[in-house]
């Protein structure tokens, strides 16, 4: 392994505390009770799998569908879940001792972090087409032009909003088309007598996650934080602190933290993902969502959530053809709505499995719209630059919003950190 590589899984792994919410899992998906064994690759008429949801355990809806997979390829299947952080960690010490699994899900961000090691095999070396699913979706998996995994699904960000207050405020959402209409709508509800908006700033990947969609959206790209689009895109969200319509404590909030401050009823919108889709069915007053608007319009590239489902390289070539089995069944349309329906709500990644989710839950178009505008953090090739760069984008940010620093003296010391970080 390279030091670069070792470096980027260091990197992730800090990351990976953020990972649960990222990925539209319950906060304790992260715990450390996952079940350990597992290790050696199975021989025979068992495979081995790996995925970071120790939270769903043996009975489950999740843990079923898995095992049909394996019932479907006429195989057994040993399932071991794993903590985020310690999967990404036991994969890289298992392909080091040659003892990986023969299929694992791992977060999207660390795909290419897992290829620059040689951990995984190709999608073309197991056999799998995958020209039918969304490019922007296929990207996080993609090095150098070659996919590496597949997507299960994919959650993302938007904003929520309490119908009760912007009604009040004479706030009709489907206006909301870019930011300066989405600022002349804060400014109403804040002078209605409530707070405008709330989300995650926090100094971790987190924070990243919630600023990339103003940064993209903005026509900011990460391999330039300082450019004038990256400054806006900051600039925005002091702004919003400065004028009253976001609380201070947006600084420090989580994604867990920014919605518990929405669902007490006094916030008018709130930036958060599909994963609090039946929490705002389950709210005291009536809400809604709109995609995140991009600076001049049209629905802004989210950074996209999820896992993607890979295979390690195994000494013995002949168990591929299982593998691929057991991915097809995953990943047929109707695969996908299950694994949608069973994450509450991973949007299927093609367009055959996003029309038949949608037969299902029509009023959920929004987040297919918002998918199909998303983008994989580790796109444009970043690949293992990725985490480093993103570590310099969110001290950044926290750095403006707190006041320490302005905006662009915030972003031009990112950059130069990022610069030397990635050898750039």
């Amino acid at each position: 392994m390279s030091n670069t590589s070792t470096k980027a899984a260091v990197a992730f792994a800090t990351a990976a505390l953020a990972a649960g919410a990222l990925a539209g899992c319950s906060s304790d998906a992260g715990s450390d009770d996952a079940s350990s064994g597992g290790g050696d690759a199975a021989t025979g008429g068992t495979y081995t799998w790996w995925d970071p949801y120790p939270q769903h355990e043996d009975g489950s809806d999740w843990a079923n569908r898995v095992q049909a997979c394996g019932d479907e390829a006429g195989v057994t299947i040993e399932r071991t879940a794993y903590d985020t952080t310690a999967l990404t960690n036991q994969l890289l010490l298992s392909a080091q001792e040659g003892t990986a699994p023969d299929v694992v899900l791992l977060d999207n961000p660390a795909v290419s972090t897992m290829a620059d090691t040689g951990a995984i095999i190709t999608m073309d070396e197991l056999g799998f087409d995958t020209s039918d699913i969304d490019e922007n979706l296929l990207a996080a998996g993609v090095v150098d032009g070659v996919a590496y995994g597949i997507p299960i699904g994919a959650n993302t960000l938007a904003l929520y909003y309490n119908k009760e207050i912007l009604d009040a405020a004479g706030v009709d959402p489907s206006t909301i088309t870019d930011w300066d209409s989405l600022n002349a709508a804060l400014e109403a509800v804040d002078g209605a007598g409530s707070r405008a908006i709330t989300f995650a700033g926090i100094g971790t990947e987190e924070g990243s996650f919630q600023f990339l969609p103003w940064f993209w959206g903005a026509g900011a790209d990460l391999t330039e934080l300082n450019s004038a689009a990256g400054v806006e895109a900051v600039q925005l969200w002091v702004d919003w602190l400065d004028k009253g319509w976001a609380p201070q404590s947006a600084i420090q909030n989580s994604q867990n933290t920014a919605w518990e401050e929405f669902l007490d009823g006094k916030t008018g919108f709130v930036e958060n993902g599909t994963w609090q889709v039946n929490s705002a069915a389950e709210a005291g007053f009536e809400t809604g969502y709109i995609t995140i608007p991009a600076k001049d319009g049209g629905a802004a590239p989210a950074p996209t959530g999820g896992e993607f489902v890979m295979a390690p390289a195994q000494s013995d070539s002949s168990r591929y053809e299982v593998t691929t089995k057991i991915v097809e069944c995953m990943t047929t349309p109707e695969g996908f709505v299950e694994t949608a329906d069973t994450f509450a709500y991973y949007i299927p990644p093609t367009a055959d499995g996003q029309a038949a989710f949608l037969e299902e839950h029509p009023d959920l178009s929004v987040w297919v719209d918002a998918v199909k505008a998303a983008k994989g953090r580790t796109s444009d090739n970043l690949g293992t630059d990725y985490p480093l760069i993103s570590e310099q984008l969110w001290t950044a940010v926290q750095a403006a919003m707190s006041g320490a620093s302005s905006a662009q003296d915030a972003m031009d010391a990112a950059q130069d950190a990022a610069a030397a970080a990635t050898g750039e």
